[in-house]
Formats: structure tokens, C-alpha cells, sequence
């Protein structure tokens, strides 16, 4: 299926396409993406676009980063290819959202120990019916390699041009969440926007570690630091900032232009946060989609950034339990992977919380998927919550 298709109709597409079945059910229960009190109130209310159809959108996904805050465990391997959720990596959440929003072309774009992401990447594309969703994998083009996340799309650029969308949608590949990127799409047609910056509500301190933004009644972007040591709090004050999730909606001349003009500047850093964002607003309509859950706006749909190791820690035992913080069993919105062996218990063990997980696998997979846990009788043991992972 081609990228390039005929333009949507705004108000059809609108008045046609349900609400019911989209994005997350499950309101958050962890610290990050907590309901932070009543000061965001007026934010919540705005109510939650419907979709719009992504057949004309490319998502590039950014997957080169080092994650060197996680120590010993990007040592060997890429931080988008850890694994999580016992089976799972962390890249198959924005390779999942991707596939059930209906984005149709997909690019990884790789860099630190990509020997680590692209089998799994490979097996993604393998996979997946070509004709409904197809995976590519980008490596950096320059001998210096991606200088930044700004410069690793710059170096795509002949790509998009090729195949020329009428939206880039710039994702990370080390968060965990479900996310319907057509709801963000509606919002980004409805206002008129030339970028939309997916963003959530963080504590004061968790947002010295996100790019933090100032938004009008109308959810148009005013001010934006990437990491600011002073944080500046929502309107109304408290204990809460906005902050992006590392998750872009470009009109694709918009984001053409803005990256031109990034790599023939000789102080930037080549970043989206630090760089593109700041000067787009100066110049143009940049907007903010409020995440959380479509079913429920008063609840926070659950978001994380795994960049620590604490935070990697804090997701996996989140991901643990009888009542988890994100549902891995919603078959609305599956979250599918290929590749890694079913985990094992050995011992006497009593579990309490644990993950007993067989992803959905991508339609067309050969690796089975669905064999659970295995529990023997041996020494004698207790977990209180555990995470398997091989």
C-alpha cells in the first residue's frame, strides 16, 4: 500500500470515526503519570479527539541511543532491546503502537550495539504482513555516525522525501506504554497544527529529566526546556510540570525545513528537545496532546521512561501482579513481540506477583509463543514479585 494517498477530509473523517476501542483502559497506579491534583483540572477537561486515519503518515523510530544511566545492562546491548515483561523488549510497545494505530511504514533508526536490535527487528519485518505494515532499519549514513536525534532523521532525509507523507511521526523506543497515535493525529488536523508534542503530567522532580513546556488555554506550546534544573509548574501551581514524551507529530515540510535549518547551524546540538522544538515555537503553531486514557480522561493512562535502572526496576515489578499497572492481557490493544524463550521458575517456589505472559504473536509468526512459567519441586523458596526474564 502506498504512503501517498488522497487528503483527508477533516470533518468526514471526524464525524465518522468512532471513539470506542482506542488507546489504553487501565488508569495508572504508579508515582509517575499519578493523578496529581486539581491544578490540571482544566487541562483534563478538554475533551479527547476522535482518530484520524494514519495512512499517510511514516513513523520514524529513534533507537541509537547509548542509555548508559542503565550501567551494565546496555553494556552488550541496546537499550531498546532489553528485555521486559518477561518476553517482551522495551521496542515492541512503540513497534505495537504503531501497528494497532495503523501506522502502515515504519523506521528504526539504530546506532549503539544495533547487532543487539536488528534480529529482533529483522523478525518484526518477517513477520508482519508487508502489505499492511512494513519495518525498515535505518543505520546512521555518516561515518561519524547520528550526532543527535534531530540528525539521525536529517540523514533519512532522501527517505522521506521518497516517500513522501504528508506527516512524520518521531517516536522513542525505550518507553513503556500504549498510546493510539490516530487520536494524536486528530488533534494535531483539528488545530491546524504544524507539530503536536505528545506530553504528560510529571512531579516537579521527575521533571528535571524531560523536556519541560508552558501551554496557552488552547494547548499551544509558549515555552520549552529540554531538562530544566527549575522546572516550571502548570498553571495553577503545585507539584506538577507538563512534560513531552518524546513523541512528535510533524507536517512533513515543517519538519524538512527545521531539520535544513538545524544541520547548517554550527551551535546546535542537533536535538529535537534542545534544538528543533525551542525554535519552532518562535515560529510556528506547536501544540500539545494531553496522553491519558480516552475511556476515562480523568485518569492518567500509564507512561514510562526507562532510562534508569531504577526505572527499569519500578516498570518491571508496575508490569507484575494481579491488578498491573498497564495490562498486557488487553486484547484490544495487544502488545506483541517474537523471538525470546518462554522464562522459567525453578525451586519450591510461592509467587505472589509475577508476570505469566505469552504476548500476541505478530500475525504470521512461526516462534511459539505461548508457553507459561514452569514451576518444579526442588529447595524451597518465596517470591513476593518477581520478573523472569531469560
Amino acid at each position: 500500500m502506498p504512503l501517498r494517498g488522497a487528503a483527508v477530509n477533516v470533518p468526514h473523517a471526524f464525524s465518522t470515526i468512532q471513539q470506542d476501542g482506542i488507546g489504553s483502559t487501565e488508569p495508572s497506579n504508579s508515582d509517575q503519570g499519578a493523578n496529581l491534583g486539581q491544578h490540571g483540572a482544566a487541562f483534563r477537561r478538554i475533551p479527547y479527539p476522535t482518530r484520524a486515519p494514519l495512512s499517510d503518515t511514516l513513523a520514524l523510530v529513534l533507537a541509537g541511543g547509548r542509555g548508559s544511566r542503565l550501567g551494565a545492562l546496555t553494556e552488550r546491548c541496546a537499550k531498546p532491546a532489553l528485555p521486559i515483561a518477561g518476553k517482551c523488549r522495551i521496542i515492541d510497545f512503540a513497534l505495537s503502537n504503531c501497528l494497532n494505530s495503523g501506522v502502515p511504514r515504519v523506521g528504526v533508526l539504530t546506532q549503539y550495539m544495533e547487532h543487539s536490535l536488528i534480529p529482533h527487528l529483522r523478525a518484526w519485518a518477517s513477520a508482519a504482513p508487508s502489505r499492511d505494515f512494513s519495518i525498515r532499519i535505518l543505520p546512521a549514513r555518516n561515518a561519524g555516525g547520528y550526532l543527535g536525534t534531530a540528525d539521525a532523521v536529517y540523514q533519512n532525509r532522501d527517505l522521506i522525501r521518497a516517500l513522501s507523507p504528508s506527516y512524520v511521526l518521531v517516536l522513542a523506543a525505550d518507553h513503556v506504554y500504549k498510546m493510539d497515535y490516530a487520536a494524536m493525529l486528530a488533534d494535531h488536523l483539528r488545530r491546524g497544527a504544524d507539530i503536536t508534542i505528545g506530553c504528560v503530567e510529571v512531579t516537579l522532580e521527575e521533571a528535571r529529566n524531560f523536556g519541560v513546556m508552558a501551554i496557552d488555554p488552547d494547548r499551544r506550546v509558549r515555552h520549552f526546556v529540554e531538562k530544566p534544573q527549575a522546572p516550571e509548574p502548570m498553571p495553577g501551581g503545585g507539584n506538577a510540570a507538563l512534560a513531552s514524551m518524546g513523541i512528535y507529530i510533524f507536517n512533513t515540510g515543517v519538519l524538512l525545513e527545521a531539520l535544513e535549518s538545524d544541520a547548517a547551524s554550527t551551535c546546535s546540538s542537533h536535538d529535537f528537545g534542545k534544538d528543533i522544538i525551542p525554535a519552532a515555537i518562535a515560529s510556528g503553531r506547536v501544540y500539545a496532546h494531553s496522553f491519558r486514557d480516552p475511556r476515562h480522561p480523568d485518569h492518567r493512562s500509564y507512561w514510562r521512561d526507562v532510562g534508569t535502572v531504577d526505572a527499569y526496576w519500578r516498570t518491571s515489578m508496575d508490569l507484575a501482579g494481579a491488578a498491573p499497572a498497564l495490562s498486557l492481557q488487553d486484547k484490544s490493544w495487544p502488545i506483541r513481540t517474537v523471538g525470546l524463550p518462554s522464562p522459567a521458575v525453578s525451586g519450591d517456589v510461592a509467587i505472589n506477583a509475577s508476570i505469566r505472559y505469552a504476548p500476541s504473536p505478530l500475525p504470521g509468526a512461526a516462534t511459539d509463543l505461548t508457553p507459561p512459567v514452569s514451576v518444579h519441586s526442588d529447595d524451597c523458596g518465596m517470591c513476593r514479585a518477581s520478573l523472569t526474564l531469560d
